[in-house]
């Protein structure tokens, strides 16, 4: 892979310090050339029934696949889809997810997934900002025909980028700016994620690995893909399989699953299912147990080997504007001593950095061995920026000053805390208010923005409640400037917003705490005692 131009859209990485900074990499051989379908094909003709897709009522053989992304590729440009042209998807995950996205890549054009759950209101603000030339709705089954129509706007031409990094998908996150964000993945990006999920957890022609992540979710992409690059099996899982752990736990034991990838939250309802049943059904065929989403606690992974023996649990990191997982880290029982877990070393073609800023002088030096500082990523997993929103864009991607042979040129702000010890990797929150809840990457910047907008707030605030023993709870703290029920503003979020962005607890102010400098006091509201649910 040869070193990419300097992106010349952006910036250099303003850096004081005496030669590059010490970064973490993992060089590997990877093919990131050609496409997924390009692999199933192959396995097509070698073992056409092999099954490719089963669960969620599907069966689905890697001949049959085939099949279905001709007929679906026939439908898209028979509607005028292109190379380029952004594609907003809306449905279930489902076997026709799979067969969407492959259908499109082979066209060269750019995934998008929307949440047909969304708001009337976010969807059409995702198609607005994404400049989407057509948008397919589908079901599961195959009773109902996909329905592909021109968007509104009638797209914005094809997406550009530089020579030979094709975009290949579109995954929207939350905006500080009360406006979310479509990070863009270059086909090399997500080729090399590919192979460094089959590398990292010995994925083979035997494997079954479960597809349990909403679409809206960067885990989506290597759930579905990584397994058809070695000829596995993709084992669907359906919304209620996932929401309700006897259910998935059956679904486990019935496909004989090899690998999960889930939650923290969502470990701990398969375990305490696993518990209920007496230890007698542990799943004999499990190899990996993946943590994602949020941070793994050291007591659940403690619970998660002590349930599972047999299987690795693997706590993986990474932004979604870097192909998903950065990282990954094999969870020891020496590890759950600790008070956090480290979340791993680079996967194959990442390079991590530990930068510290100097916010008087505005530039960034190398974290020394141990000391807290923000993380950077470089290398092959870097994506392109955010779609149509170049401040944003330039606000976290710079030019690569440290490796010259970057293939990208590129280098992404996290906007993470870490450091790097001789564990690799150790995540230690957020700079700024970013969180998740869930496995659900929220900005509370973004809520606020839109409950400001209601006619009788008058100053609001988000905060993440999080007591002992209990799930994190998003807060609403408001100073009406009108009377106003705590419904009528939930009511008002929910027709905005995804409902895991809306707060659960609603806690109504004569007046906003604020720090000495004026600025509203997320400490103390933090602090107050817990207010109604809502």
């Amino acid at each position: 892979m040869t070193a990419s131009p300097r992106p010349p859209h952006l910036a250099d990485l303003p850096y004081a310090g005496r030669g590059p900074a010490p970064a973490l990499a993992n060089p590997v051989d990877a093919d990131t050339t050609g496409t997924v379908l390009d692999r199933v094909n192959a396995w097509a003709r070698k073992s056409p029934d092999r099954r490719a897709v089963v669960g969620a009522g599907a069966e689905i053989g890697y001949a049959d696949l085939v099949r279905r992304v001709e007929r679906m590729r026939a439908r898209l440009e028979a509607s005028g889809c292109g190379a380029g042209d952004v594609v907003a998807c809306l449905g279930p995950r489902s076997a026709r997810t799979i067969v969407l996205f492959l259908a499109l890549e082979s066209l060269g054009a750019v995934y998008l997934p929307v949440d047909p759950g969304w708001p009337r209101a976010r969807i059409d603000e995702v198609l607005r900002l994404s400049s989407s030339a057509l948008a397919v709705e589908y079901t599961a089954g195959d009773e109902q025909p996909p329905v592909v129509e021109r968007t509104a706007g009638g797209g914005g031409g094809p997406l550009e980028a530089p020579a030979g990094e094709e975009p290949r998908y579109v995954i929207y996150t939350s905006g500080t700016t009360g406006r979310p964000k479509g990070a863009v993945v270059a086909r090399p990006g997500m080729l090399n994620h590919l192979w460094a999920k089959v590398a990292d957890l010995d994925i083979t022609e035997d494997s079954r690995v479960v597809f349990t992540a909403p679409l809206v979710f960067d885990i989506s992409i290597w759930q579905m893909l990584a397994p058809l690059m070695v000829g596995a099996t993709v084992v669907v899982a359906s919304d209620n399989d996932v929401l309700y752990p006897p259910r998935l736990h059956r679904l486990l034991l019935r496909h004989e699953a090899t690998l999960v990838e889930l939650v923290p939250t969502a470990i701990g309802t398969l375990l305490d299912d696993i518990a209920r049943k007496g230890g007698g059904e542990v799943l004999p065929a499990l190899r990996w147990l993946i943590s994602t989403g949020e941070e793994l606690k050291p007591s659940l992974a403690e619970r998660a080997l002590a349930a599972l023996p047999h299987a690795g649990l693997l706590n993986a990191y990474g932004p979604t504007e870097c192909s998903d997982d950065v990282t990954h880290h094999v969870v020891s029982p020496q590890d759950t001593a600790g008070a956090r877990l480290p979340v791993g070393r680079p996967i194959g073609n990442a390079k991590i950095y530990c930068l510290v800023h100097d916010s008087e002088e505005g530039t960034w030096s190398a974290a020394g061995p141990g000391q807290a500082g923000e993380l950077f990523v470089g290398g092959v997993p870097v994506g392109l920026g955010y779609l149509g929103d170049r401040d944003a864009t330039l606000s976290a991607f710079f030019r690569d000053v440290f490796d010259p042979d970057s293939p990208t040129g590129r280098l992404y702000r996290t906007g993470d805390l870490g450091r790097i010890d001789g564990d690799g990797v150790h995540y230690l929150g957020r700079v700024d208010r970013q969180v998740k809840v869930a496995g659900v990457r929220m900005e509370l910047d973004e809520i606020e923005a839109v409950l400001s907008r209601h006619g009788s707030v008058k100053l609001c605030a988000v905060t993440l409640r999080q007591e002992e023993g209990r799930q994190p709870v998003l807060t609403a703290h408001y100073v009406p400037g009108t009377e106003v029920e705590a419904g009528e503003l939930e009511a008002f979020l929910r027709s905005a917003l995804p409902a895991s962005l809306v707060p659960r607890s609603w806690d109504r102010l004569e007046e906003m705490p604020l720090t000495p400098n004026g600025k509203v006091d997320h400490r103390a509201l933090a602090r107050r005692e817990p207010p109604g649910e809502g």
